[in-house]
């Protein structure tokens, strides 16, 4: 039997990866890491202070840091940022988990997303079009690394756990 790896979750913002990761896990009695979870706690602030303080460029080097810890423990169920794909070394490592890719189209994000002023690249008045340009940029990278792909437009949080863990189930 092979040894454990890493169940890592990418997509965009709003596609359900930490919602779905902490039932996964629970589900399979293995622990939950939110790369963001980390980074905020590692910083002593959220997010959107990150950015604000330290810019992108410093906190993609977090998200880096804190995905390449989280991989290291083999057992666990890994929620990304959606941004974590942009970095080449994160995709590379990426390589040696099994990788769910969550999509969610612009509309669902928009409508999970509503009301939400944590994310710091959708401080702006046009959300959608931000999002497009993201999935432009990022959805084929969310491609490359995964072997799974779940639409969760239609799902809640339980609905896109039980689609992960059959995924997982008819894939191994």
């Amino acid at each position: 039997m092979s040894a454990p790896r890493p169940l890592v979750l990418v997509g965009p913002t709003g596609a359900g990866k930490s919602c779905a990761g902490a039932l996964v896990a629970r589900r399979l009695g293995r622990p939950f890491i939110d790369v963001d979870a980390r980074i905020e706690a590692a910083r002593g602030m959220p997010v959107a202070r990150v950015f604000a303080i330290e810019g992108e460029a410093a906190f993609r080097a977090h998200e880096r840091a804190a995905l390449h810890a989280a991989l290291r423990a083999s057992d666990a169920v890994v929620a990304t940022g959606a941004g974590a794909v942009l970095d080449a070394a994160s995709r590379d490592a990426l390589a040696a988990c099994e990788v769910v890719h969550l999509h969610a189209g612009i509309d669902a994000q928009l409508a999970r997303l509503a009301g939400d002023a944590t994310r710091p690249l959708l401080a702006r008045d046009d959300r959608g079009a931000v999002l497009h340009a993201m999935a432009a940029a990022r959805g084929p990278l969310y491609a490359a690394v995964a072997r799974v792909r779940i639409d969760t437009d239609p799902l809640d949080a339980a609905a896109v756990a039980d689609a992960i863990i059959d995924a997982l189930e008819t894939t191994t």
